[in-house]
């Protein structure tokens, strides 16, 4: 399937949520971008990181109904972030647990805290630079959940092969379907608000990494909750 030049997400049937066969019923964010990239219809693309492309996915159909035309322009910028790079499965969950903690239930909140510290733990060990960013921005969520941040550092010490656990894909993935649904069923204003903001940043950390020079560090960008 080719895009027609100058097509735009405007211009397409509205985002729905799950799989779709064809765009005639519809489609989901990351079958849009599959269209728009050229590619066979597909809601897990080759144009996108497969843990990218997850937490779109996840964002689509946690979205309300009301609200998810608003995911719409992002879906052109997902496009072309493919790639490698290990940072980019940490950052990406690191980026939706520090944005659902503060607003999850306090039972999501104690995963959510693991999973902050495993994605510190997974990035202090291949970047520096992304390590010290990645401290600072658990330190700013676990500021707004002292409590979740004790009981996950106590769970960890009472689990000794905790240290032992790799991080990958799937980990981040769990992450992300805790956090994402942390935030849309949280008692606030507007998570639709919220996810779009979630997805929007972690679009830009995974540009700043992916797109980046080859000796570049990562440097995420700020919460804007």
């Amino acid at each position: 399937m080719t895009p027609v030049e100058g097509t735009s997400p405007d211009l397409m049937p509205v985002l729905s949520r799950g799989k779709h066969r064809t765009p005639r019923s519809g489609g989901c964010f990351m079958e849009f971008a599959s269209y728009l990239a050229g590619e066979s219809w597909s809601d897990h693309p080759a144009c996108t990181h497969p843990v990218l492309a997850s937490l779109a996915r996840m964002v689509n159909d946690c979205t309300s109904d009301t609200a998810r035309s608003q995911l719409s322009p992002l879906i052109p910028s997902v496009i072309g972030l493919k790639g490698d790079d290990r940072r980019v499965a940490p950052v990406v969950a690191l980026r939706a647990a520090t944005a659902a903690l503060p607003v999850a239930s306090a039972e999501r909140q104690r995963a959510l805290s693991v999973g902050i510290l495993a994605c510190e733990r997974r990035l202090a060990a291949l970047d520096e630079s992304a390590s010290r960013q990645a401290s600072a921005q658990a330190r700013d969520a676990f500021a707004q959940a002292p409590d979740a941040e004790r009981w996950a550092n106590d769970f960890i010490f009472s689990v000794r092969s905790w240290s032992r656990t790799k991080f990958t894909n799937h980990t981040a993935d769990s992450i992300l379907r805790v956090s994402v649904q942390g935030i849309a069923e949280a008692c606030i204003n507007n998570p639709d608000e919220r996810l779009n903001a979630l997805l929007t940043q972690a679009i830009a950390d995974c540009d700043a990494i992916l797109r980046a020079p080859t000796d570049a560090r990562v440097a995420p960008v700020p919460a804007r909750f």
